[in-house]
């Protein structure tokens, strides 16, 4: 769960690294290349009743950034579904990272890869087909719900992109 400070705690960011560590193995295998040195932040961006933004990828950069309003939200409604949107949401921006940046093509890769390596009836795939099911499970039911203080505050994943940081040169 969030922890007072809206820090992720421990657990979660463990499984965050996993499951980015799977997005990586399998984006791999489909298109041949991969890219290393990426860091994942959380940022409070939160949510209203028509939708949110569950991550993006600042073009040129080597960061991801995650919205931690749906993540509270999932581990409040259905902590079952954190794992299959945190590796949804991964390989959606995964693929933005390695150039694929119309998010039409990202869409469509996304939902083949996940249907391709988890299959149809996947958590995982239903979020690519259908995100609008989850909604009650990913916002607030209070229309236009927002953080209070929103910041540019990001919290960086320490030990993100664990398998290529050997490889990386800042």
């Amino acid at each position: 769960m969030m922890k007072k400070r809206d820090s992720v705690d421990f657990e979660i960011k463990k499984d965050l690294i996993n499951s980015f560590e799977k997005v990586k193995s399998i984006v791999k295998k489909e298109e041949g290349f991969s890219r290393a040195g990426l860091m994942l932040g959380l940022q409070e961006l939160g949510a209203n009743i028509n939708g949110f933004i569950g991550a993006y990828y600042p073009v040129a950069s080597n960061i991801i950034i995650m919205n931690k309003t749906p993540i509270r939200r999932l581990l409040e409604t259905n902590p079952n579904l954190f794992k299959p949107y945190s590796v949804h949401i991964l390989l959606h921006e995964y693929i933005h990272s390695l150039g694929f940046l119309n998010e039409n093509i990202t869409r469509q890769k996304t939902q083949f890869i996940s249907e391709k390596y988890f299959g149809s009836d996947h958590a995982i795939t239903q979020f690519s087909t259908n995100i609008g099911k989850f909604i009650p499970n990913l916002i607030y039911p209070i229309n236009g719900w927002m953080p209070q203080n929103i910041t540019a505050e990001i919290e960086i994943i320490k030990g993100f992109d664990k398998t290529n940081t050997e490889f990386y040169i800042s």
